[in-house]
């Protein structure tokens, strides 16, 4: 036998669940060819991996790299954790599909998140396929596409706070029709931001139907986290039961007993939910959903401006709004200013950054808003309900599966983007035991594989995709902390996408053979 690839003696983590065993693996024409005792076996390329873990690539449930996949950064912080694919278009809002108008909302009101220009995507980008093609010899790590419905409601609807007719209904549902048949694996919202904030259940439910019909999934940044989330989970299970879709919860954090309950009593009524979390006590979002009341954001990024600096509001918001939620702003850490006047406050909590600009607190975050034309993005402290032994609770679930939320904006992001694998894997895994080696492939590759339906990924087992992350199980570990937030993993000395050598030895190659994932319809 020859093979392209032979990985000796490494132990096998399949990403089903399975104890790992002992063998070796032959890659042949990118695909896993054989496991098993492989002596006799000849390749030009053998790698002694005794001692390491052999895992399936890992899936990132949830990662704003839409714009940002070709960057060499972002591509090494996902490596360097094993993570082999992105699942993008989270919350409601990405630019593709979207016409140039919306692609230039997203990217003002949105830019903080998923990045201010199109370095890995050509913009504008009018369809999911083509910002599927375009991932082909641009990035060493695949992508899988979620449909934004904040940004098909942007383009039928506008920024506006108004109920659909039901010719915009059905326009909607014929760009998800499209997207599904692009190859998007789903369908996005974010309730917290604009405009999905503006749709009510029903008007999500109704975009659901076009991916239920071709097996998709409804993803949710959901209207309420944390204390209030059996308000979000609630109308989850409603869109579920009227769509008859399969949904998945984004990003869930908050008290561990009841949300662990309302994944268990949802799933016990029959709606098919799952959901995926990051291991940090801390969030990151853009300020003007953190420091903004509702009706000061209403139709868009040029009125939300023209507000901010119109004395009145502003006197109001100083009066009245930041007094109110001076809790929330003191756990408040800039991580992007767009203003480049003003970029010497990345870093700095925002109390401390008024303090230095000598402003009254409310007058600095206006300031900053409307110099940075609102592309400004934080790191926030969540309340003392979202706990270590919450997080640890959820993670041990059997619906949940890993998701970074990680965030490639700014030079002080929220370490999770290049954390959060590698914390799974050498903290709750090695130390506090919270998951099994078997158990970790299986929530961090197996089960997101099958939950966004894509094809041979997500397991070790012959005719699958090689798409593999060589794991020193001694060594694994997050690098990355609040204070630098963008120091890689250590402890993943080979991936391989596709069959081909990502990361060598601890260092990049510079192959590219990502790919731009389409859903198996189911």
């Amino acid at each position: 036998m020859r093979f392209d690839v032979i990985l000796r003696g490494g132990w096998i983590v399949d990403g089903s669940g399975a104890p790992p065993w002992r063998a070796d693996l032959g890659i042949e024409r990118g695909r896993v060819a054989a496991i098993g005792r492989l002596g006799q076996a000849e390749s030009s390329t053998v790698v002694d991996v005794r001692g390491k873990y052999i895992f399936p690539g890992f899936i990132d449930a949830h990662v704003h790299a839409d714009l940002l996949f070709s960057r060499p950064d972002v591509q090494e912080a996902a490596l360097r954790q094993g993570v082999t694919t992105f699942i993008v278009g989270q919350d409601g809002l990405s630019h593709a599909p979207a016409p140039a108008q919306t692609a230039a909302y997203v990217r003002e009101y949105f830019g903080a998140v998923n990045g201010m220009s199109g370095e890995g995507l050509r913009l504008p980008q009018p369809t999911i396929a083509e910002a599927l093609s375009q991932v082909e010899s641009a990035s060493p790590v695949n992508l899988a596409w979620l449909i934004p419905a904040g940004t098909l409601r942007h383009q039928v609807m506008g920024p506006r706070d108004r109920k659909p007719e039901p010719a915009e209904i059905s326009e909607m549902q014929s760009l998800v029709a499209a997207g599904m048949a692009d190859g998007a694996v789903g369908l996005s919202t974010g309730l917290d931001y604009l405009p999905g904030r503006y749709a009510d259940t029903a008007e999500i439910a109704a975009l659901c139907e076009p991916i239920a019909e071709v097996g998709g999934v409804y993803v949710s940044h959901m209207r309420g986290y944390d204390v209030t989330a059996w308000q979000g989970m609630a109308e989850v299970c409603a869109i579920a039961e009227r769509a008859r879709v399969p949904v998945h919860v984004s990003h869930y954090f908050g008290p561990g007993i009841m949300l662990a309950r309302l994944i268990d009593d949802a799933r016990n009524a029959g709606v098919d939910v799952t959901f995926d979390s990051y291991p940090y006590l801390r969030g990151a979002t853009i300020l003007t959903m953190a420091a903004l009341p509702p009706e000061v954001q209403d139709g868009g990024v040029a009125e939300t401006l023209s507000r901010l600096k119109d004395r009145a509001v502003r006197k109001q918001l100083k009066e009245q709004w930041f007094p109110a939620i001076a809790d929330r702003l003191h756990g408040i850490r800039l991580s992007f200013v767009a203003d480049g006047g003003l970029a010497w406050a990345e870093g700095m909590s925002l109390e401390d950054a008024a303090t230095q600009a000598g402003l009254d607190l409310g007058d600095f975050v206006c300031d900053l808003l409307v110099r940075s034309d609102l592309a400004v993005g934080c790191v926030r402290a969540e309340r003392p309900t979202n706990g270590e032994e919450d997080v640890r609770l959820l993670l041990r679930h059997e619906a949940q599966m890993g998701g970074s939320d990680g965030i490639f904006v700014g030079s002080v992001p929220h370490p999770r983007g290049w954390g959060t694998f590698a914390r799974f894997l050498g903290r709750h895994v090695r130390q506090l035991r919270d998951w099994t080696w078997a158990e970790a492939g299986l929530h961090l590759a197996g089960h997101p594989a099958r939950r966004f339906g894509l094809e041979d990924r997500g397991l070790v087992r012959n005719g699958y995709i090689a798409d593999l992350a060589v794991v020193d199980p001694l060594v694994v570990a997050d690098q990355a902390t609040y204070a630098e937030p963008r120091r890689p993993a250590v402890g993943v000395s080979d991936v391989l996408v596709g069959g081909r050598f990502v990361l060598r030895d601890g260092e990049l190659t510079g192959a590219r053979p990502g790919r731009g994932l389409r859903r198996v319809s189911g």
